[in-house]
């Protein structure tokens, strides 16, 4: 299929041929018709794109913050190669996306295919939107008309928050796309509206469905203007829909509002405020939220958990609907705001000139012979069977980083990279040189030429993927962690016992040449070890945090340090106490403390914390052994103190990936061992869930009971299932 995207590094607008993205659990997949072009923030999107690095950084300052902030503890080139990363990442462009069903995700109940439907899927001949961002188009709405409802539930949503009464004076500040519609729903409403712009064919148009529209550009005084209209009382309301980075709109706005007036922010402006303007009049300022309650709520929009109706009577889908209701009801007349159409292969006709006169909405005419292809071929590399040979599940920013940059290193054999959206598999197939991108993973199990399934995506997958990939016998490297269940980890454990495969997780640390060379000056025999991360906080919504999707941070990231303690032990776990912050053992937790027993009699403590600052090391482990200690700092270093002929040494900050990928392809290639054994693997694993276990219960956890305990309580509930 095609999908229109903004290359951020190089500027570009460009129509890439992607595979079709598969439907989702909770999501439909929608056959484009028609899509609009937002103007506004799409030129300002695509105009961030072709600025320089300099205006890019001068366009985010909270971002450059953040640079220096990684510079200063990883590093220069460590930062500066993250940063290029990012910009590589195309952005797919579009949210206002008209077309019908073909094919409804598990959970769904309320689309059948067929359905006509208007949701915030991007410019792209398919789209997979999740329930709650599409809403059923009414008979008498055509396609060209319901690409509207997105951008109309913008303005919607500013009406809302504005909160106006029948017979209200609000202002209507910008009448480009959301400000013209903004005001015939205010009409709507009952509302007597005033809009300002200084586009005279915007005015023009607003004048005609009866709004009171002047342009300041023209001589008139907009302050005065309003006042005169509301014989000197002033605005009830000012809804601002105008995009300007001055700050004379918003004091304009509190200028021509009544005393107790309320202004809300629809657009983007300067907001260097006066206390002033809002103190005299006790002004009440919002900013809006897009389409409404849910917005940026995963667990509205990704998960489907709508807000019950008697709490939250609007929510953005129930917006979305509430726009389709105005059209078909004739209360919203968006056929006057169309000033060009255009078939989705002349794309540039539009966004090669965003700013050219008379334009206020474009709509894309997509072609109804569009292919459904899930693969695309991105290069003419061939493979032979048994060449060890890769295929990639997962296009994110870690594959996008580390593991693609990482294979090439290593000259990995790589045959597919799959995403199930289906762009970001072609945009790291380009990058990576991989032969095939893909939106359905299940090709790569099929391929008789793939030996190891490479598996990078959230947490929740991991464990029903690598199965998967056994059950096709497949040799499997998974992204810690490897499962979130005790029962995950037996399942995968008797699989790769029957299937004879590998299962390799990503606990790259142990192959830094720091550890390495750490783990030979130790030698044999128990060890005291303390290793510290500086995890850094994470906000709360973010998916990590969610123990269904991520497992949390302990399971999902601690697990690295474990391992790393397991091999400068030499030796295995076999118990677990774990002690965190706070008061409630059954709050998921980010700060604590994991205090490890291993079999040789080794002691270790992990300090995971969240809480830090990040301009401190992120990670440092401390060893001490027979009158000797070794201090390795944030993968940069390592000093001995004590230790025979080594003080100490540096490198560059190398976390082990490098030496992992050339391991993992080397043994693969010649059919050599797993290069972390799985036994170790297994008792990491295993390990993590018991710290949970242990906070819970607050006492130390033997692994083997605990395990134990877990297989007759998994063995009991079979049974009676059965």
């Amino acid at each position: 299929m095609k999908q229109i995207i903004q290359d951020l590094k190089q500027g570009n607008t460009i129509l890439e041929e992607v595979p079709a993205p598969q439907v989702k659990a909770g999501q439909i997949l929608i056959k484009t018709t028609r899509s609009l072009i937002s103007l506004g923030t799409e030129r300002m999107l695509v105009e961030f794109g072709k600025a320089n690095f300099i205006a890019k950084a001068r366009q985010q300052p909270d971002k450059v913050k953040q640079v220096l902030d990684k510079m200063k503890t990883d590093g220069v080139m460590p930062t500066l190669e993250a940063v290029f990363n990012k910009l590589n990442q195309p952005l797919p462009l579009g949210y206002c996306n008209v077309g019908t069903v073909v094919a409804v995700g598990k959970g769904v109940s309320e689309f059948q295919v067929g359905d006509r439907v208007a949701s915030n899927g991007n410019h792209a001949e398919f789209v997979s939107v999740p329930k709650n961002l599409v809403a059923k188009v009414p008979d008498n709405v055509s396609d060209e008309e319901a690409a509207f409802t997105v951008i109309g539930a913008i303005g919607l949503q500013g009406i809302r928050l504005i909160n106006p009464t029948f017979g209200e004076t609000i202002v209507v500040t910008g009448l480009g796309l959301i400000g013209l519609v903004t005001c015939q729903l205010l009409q709507a409403n009952g509302c007597k509206v005033i809009g300002l712009d200084f586009d005279q064919q915007k005015v023009d148009l607003a004048k005609a469905k009866g709004v009171t529209a002047i342009n300041p550009g023209a001589g008139t005084d907009p302050v005065k203007f309003v006042q005169e209209l509301t014989a000197g009382v002033g605005a009830d309301g000012v809804i601002i829909t105008a995009s300007s980075k001055s700050n004379d709109i918003i004091h304009q706005a509190a200028e021509m509002s009544r005393k107790k007036g309320r202004i809300v922010l629809v657009g983007v402006i300067g907001l260097d405020i006066q206390r002033s303007d809002f103190f005299e009049k006790e002004l009440s300022f919002q900013v809006s939220c897009s389409y409404g309650p849910g917005r940026y709520d995963d667990d509205y929009e990704q998960k489907g958990i709508d807000y019950p109706i008697g709490y939250v009577r609007w929510t953005e889908k129930r917006n979305f609907e509430a726009i389709l209701q105005a059209l078909s009801l004739k209360q919203l007349d968006v056929q006057p705001l169309i000033t060009e159409r255009v078939k989705l292969e002349n794309f540039s006709e539009i966004y090669g000139d965003m700013r050219k006169q008379g334009s206020i909405a474009s709509i894309l005419e997509f072609p109804e012979d569009a292919v459904q292809n899930t693969k695309v071929k991105v290069s003419e590399k061939t493979f032979k069977a048994s060449e060890g040979v890769f295929g990639i599940i997962g296009a994110g920013n870690f594959t996008s980083s580390t593991i693609i940059p990482g294979m090439n290193a290593a000259d990995a054999n790589l045959k597919y990279i799959a995403s199930a959206g289906g762009l970001s598999a072609k945009t790291l197939a380009k990058k990576g040189d991989v032969s095939y991108a893909s939106s359905d993973y299940k090709e790569m199990l099929s391929d008789e030429q793939v030996d190891m399934v490479m598996i990078t995506t959230r947490h929740n997958l991991h464990a029903s993927m690598t199965k998967e990939a056994l059950e096709a016998g497949k040799h499997v490297f998974v992204e810690k962690p490897l499962c979130l269940t005790v029962e995950e980890l037996e399942d995968i454990s008797r699989l790769a016992e029957e299937k004879n495969r590998m299962v390799v997780v990503g606990f790259n640390r142990r192959f830094s040449p720091l550890a390495v060379k750490m783990k030979s000056l130790l030698g044999e025999g128990p060890k005291n070890i303390v290793a510290t991360m500086n995890a850094g906080f994470i906000p709360g919504d973010v998916w990590i945090h969610d123990l269904e999707v991520g497992g949390g941070r302990i399971i999902g990231e601690a697990c690295h340090y474990i391992d790393l303690c397991t091999y400068l032990a030499g030796s295995k776990v076999v118990s677990v106490c774990m002690n965190a912050l706070g008061t409630d053992p059954e709050e998921n937790t980010d700060n604590a403390s994991i205090l490890l027993k291993y079999e040789n009699g080794t002691n270790a403590v992990i300090n995971y914390f969240a809480n830090g600052s990040k301009s401190y090391s992120k990670e440092r482990i401390e060893a001490y052994s027979q009158e000797r200690t070794l201090v390795l700092d944030n993968w940069r270093s390592l000093k001995g103190y004590g230790v025979k002929g080594f003080s100490g040494m540096k490198t560059k900050q190398d976390k082990g990936h490098k030496a992992q990928f050339e391991l993992l392809v080397d043994s693969l290639k010649k059919g050599g061992k797993a290069i972390v054994p799985f036994e170790e693997t297994y008792n990491t694993t295993l390990a993590s869930f018991a710290a949970i276990e242990s906070l819970k219960q607050g006492k130390w956890i033997n692994l083997n009971s605990f395990n134990s305990e877990n297989k007759v309580s998994r063995e009991t509930v079979v049974s009676e299932l059965v």
